[in-house]
């Protein structure tokens, strides 16, 4: 039985090519703002494309972070590229904008990368943790980045005792090392776009689909 997934619409970027990818990989997929769906669907993917204040206005426009809050709150899997990951986290530093709140999902900041050429675009090769489930069989593959911020530090303190397992933190390089993907649960992440990304892209979203309950 096909997964469904919904790709929220809130008017930012072209998103046609991740419902394709979706598509590609045996999803059925919407493309929606309908929060019924959004929350009843088998899976959720938050895409991200321009600034990190402007997407972050635009998704709490359609009630976008509750719709995650609550999905997450059940257990119900949530998959954001790019801006959509760097939504996630606690805020984000913008010229002329300043500091820009997120949806604080994980602590951390995004920023500028320190590089002699911005914005990052191109492929790259990332540094999986053990035990991926997003990168199994693509571990050693390239994948395409197109972003100038970054986050570059990810510190999550375990209040658990360990009863909870920490996110797994996929590392990429550009200037300095930065986040490329998070595995959080229910909730994963990447800071590079697994539709624009080829194979392997279509295999790490495969992973995620058949991964969804």
């Amino acid at each position: 039985m096909s997964r469904k997934v919904v790709v929220l619409d809130y008017g930012f970027g072209n998103v046609r090519s991740a419902v394709r990818a979706l598509e590609r990989v045996g999803a059925d997929v919407e493309l929606t703002s309908d929060r019924k769906q959004a929350l009843e669907a088998d899976g959720l993917l938050v895409p991200g494309v321009g600034a990190f204040a402007a997407v972050n206005a635009g998704l709490k426009a359609i009630g976008g972070d509750t719709i995650v809050d609550r999905r997450l709150a059940g257990g119900r899997p949530v998959l954001g590229i790019c801006v959509g990951l760097q939504v996630m986290f606690e805020s984000g530093t913008e010229p002329g904008e300043g500091i820009a709140e997120g949806l604080g999902q994980w602590p951390g900041t995004v920023d500028r990368l320190p590089a002699d050429v911005v914005p990052h675009m191109g492929w790259s090769t990332v540094e999986p943790p053990a035990g991926t489930r997003l990168f199994a069989g693509v571990e050693d593959e390239r994948f395409y980045f197109v972003h100038s911020y970054a986050v570059q530090r990810f510190e999550m303190v375990d209040t658990t005792d360990g009863r909870v397992p920490l996110p797994q933190v996929t590392w990429a390089e550009h200037g300095t090392r930065f986040v490329a993907a998070v595995e959080n649960g229910a909730l994963s992440a990447t800071q590079f776009h697994p539709e624009k990304s080829g194979d392997a892209g279509f295999a790490l979203l495969r992973n995620w689909v058949t991964s969804l309950d």
